[in-house]
């Protein structure tokens, strides 16, 4: 359990800068991160930190695929976290 934790901590944590990367290099018109990348991050646990970079960066607030995506990709991964804690906790 604890592992999982720092896991998602770190995961969170790069999203969440990543987003501000991207963000400042969208801004001084310098070679971007992908959107793919940005998603794919989010999907592997970051979409806490996606959520956060949207609104602390103002970056992505505009696309669909990231105001409907990462929410929805949040929501997908709470309802895994709680079958699997139910699954954990039954035994």
């Amino acid at each position: 359990m604890t592992i999982a934790l720092i896991y998602l901590a770190v995961v969170n944590l790069v999203t969440f800068f990543l987003y501000g990367i991207d963000k400042w290099k969208a801004k001084r018109s310098k070679w971007r991160i992908e959107e793919s990348t940005l998603l794919w991050w989010a999907a592997f646990g970051g979409s806490i930190g996606a959520l956060l970079g949207m609104k602390a960066w103002h970056h992505k607030t505009q696309h669909k695929k990231f105001t409907i995506g990462v929410p929805a990709i949040l929501i997908a991964q709470l309802i895994v976290a709680g079958i699997l804690l139910l699954y954990y906790y039954a035994e």
